[in-house]
């Protein structure tokens, strides 16, 4: 009898743990809490926006091309290295 009686205080708790937490969420109070802290946000980030330093582009005109004639090296392998070091 206990036990049972257990069971449904648990049961009990927990659906008013779920009952007020979806009430508090779908709530007008909460949903203008809600949308005054985005607009706080987008006012703080425009703010900040606005203070930040633009660095000009220092990677103009950075890439070198060069002619694979020019450029003939020898392949080698793993092996032959091993060998050229004895």
């Amino acid at each position: 009898m206990i036990k049972e009686i257990k069971y449904i205080f648990f049961i009990f708790i927990i659906s008013l743990f779920i009952f007020f937490t979806v009430k508090y969420y779908i709530s007008d109070e909460f949903e203008k809490k809600y949308y005054k802290s985005i607009n706080n946000l987008d006012s703080k980030l425009d703010l900040k926006k606005n203070s930040l330093i633009k660095l000009d582009s220092d990677t103009d005109n950075i890439i070198e091309y060069i002619d694979e004639k020019e450029n003939k090296e020898k392949k080698l392998s793993f092996w032959d290295l091993i060998k050229n070091e004895d």
